[in-house]
This record gives structure tokens, C-alpha cells and sequence, in this order.
């Protein structure tokens, strides 16, 4: 599966920005997806994960409760809706998927390439 995701940019600290991942190839339904971000000088680190049907979440404690990880299986296409951002959510943000587990936490299979998003104090 091919990954690309897109919806990054720039955005005032409080605001909200959606990014998307589009992904290629059969089967989408099939994979568990994630969203990680790695900021500057850090390490890059799992923000989100769906599992395949979309009815198992996981978020990290850093953005429970502002982010929201959602799939259309119709589009082939994951979402991470971001609110009440803060300048440390600033990072590339990656889009992943594995086709070996319901819901993944770690061992990715496929990466897209990332989108950058900058949070403004």
C-alpha cells in the first residue's frame, strides 16, 4: 500500500487543522493505521491508531481528548483531526499502516511521507 498524506500548514496556537492520508493498493479496510509525529531533535512517536473498521481508537496521553483519528474505507483515506492546538504539537507528521494487527501500537509496515505542521504561539 502506497501512503501520502496532506492538510498540513501553519496554524495560530488554539486553532484546528485536519490532515488526511490517502493511501493506494487493495485492501485498505484490511490495515491498522496510525498517525506519528517527530518533532525537531526528537523522536518520533505514535499520536494515534485506528484499527481496521474503525471501531477501536488509541491516542497518546499528550493529545487525548483534542485529537480525533477517523477512517473512510469508501475513500481509502484516515484522518487526524487536530483542535486546540499548542506550539509543541509542531512536527512532521507521518501516516502509517500495518497489515499484520487489528489495532497497532508499533511495527508499522508502510510509511507515507510527512506533513509539516507549525503551531504559532
Amino acid at each position: 500500500v502506497q501512503l501520502q498524506a496532506f492538510g498540513g500548514g501553519l496554524v495560530q496556537a488554539g486553532g484546528s487543522l485536519r490532515l488526511s492520508c490517502a493511501a493506494s493498493g487493495r485492501a485498505f479496510g484490511s490495515y491498522a493505521m496510525g498517525w506519528f509525529r517527530q518533532a525537531p531533535g526528537k523522536e518520533r512517536q505514535l499520536v494515534a491508531a485506528i484499527s481496521w473498521s474503525g471501531g477501536s481508537t488509541y491516542y497518546a496521553d499528550s493529545v487525548k481528548g483534542r485529537f480525533t483519528i477517523s477512517r473512510d474505507n469508501s475513500k481509502n483515506t484516515v484522518y487526524l483531526q487536530m483542535n486546540s492546538l499548542k506550539p509543541e504539537d509542531t512536527a512532521v507528521y507521518y501516516c502509517a499502516a500495518d497489515g499484520n494487527k487489528q489495532l497497532a501500537l508499533t511495527g508499522y509496515d508502510y510509511w507515507g511521507q510527512g506533513t509539516l505542521v507549525t503551531v504559532s504561539s
